[in-house]
C-alpha cells in the first residue's frame, strides 16, 4: 500500500478532510481522505445526476455532514492534454460548486485516464472479485483522483 505521508500536499493538508468528485452526466463518483487520520484515500458514495443544481445540493450536504475542508474535482483531458467539450463542462460545473462553498478549498485535478486506472485496479483486487464493478467504478475513479492530488 502507499505511504502518502512522504508527499509535500500530505503535510499541506495535515488534519483536513478532503473530498474528491469524478463528475459525470450520470453518476457523480466521491472518494474522502483526511491526511494523518486516514490510512489512504477511500471511496465514499455515489451521487446520482439528476441536474447541475440537485448534484450540487447533493453535494453540499455531502460537504456538511462530513466536514469536508478541501474539494478536489477531476477535470478530463485529451492525452495531448487539450480540452474537450467534456473539459468545458465539467469546469462549468466545478466553478458552480466552487461558488456555493463557504469555507473549503477548492481545486482542480487531472483526472486523464483514471477511469482506465479504475478498471485496471479492479480487475487486480480481490476486493472486486477480480471484475469491473460498474457501481462502483465512478467512486474508485474518485479515489484515483485524491490519490494523484495528494501526489501533485
Amino acid at each position: 500500500m502507499n505511504d502518502f505521508s512522504n508527499y509535500p500536499r500530505f503535510q499541506q493538508f495535515l488534519g483536513k478532510r478532503i473530498l474528491s468528485i469524478d463528475f459525470g452526466t450520470k453518476v457523480i463518483g466521491t472518494a474522502m481522505f483526511c491526511p494523518g487520520r486516514d490510512p489512504f484515500p477511500f471511496a465514499a458514495e455515489k451521487i446520482i445526476y439528476k441536474s447541475h443544481a440537485e448534484s450540487i445540493k447533493s453535494l453540499m450536504n455531502l460537504i456538511s455532514n462530513e466536514d469536508i475542508e478541501v474539494v478536489v474535482i477531476g477535470i478530463p483531458y485529451f492525452l495531448d492534454g487539450k480540452e474537450s467539450t467534456n473539459t468545458v463542462n465539467v469546469r462549468a460545473f466545478g466553478q458552480q460548486l466552487k461558488s456555493a462553498l463557504k469555507d473549503q478549498e477548492f481545486f482542480e485535478q487531472d483526472e486523464t485516464l483514471t477511469t482506465k486506472a479504475a478498471e485496471e485496479r479492479m480487475l487486480n483486487s480481490p476486493e472486486f472479485n477480480f471484475k469491473i464493478d460498474p457501481t462502483k467504478i465512478d467512486c474508485v475513479s474518485a479515489t484515483i483522483i485524491l490519490e494523484d492530488f495528494i501526489r501533485a
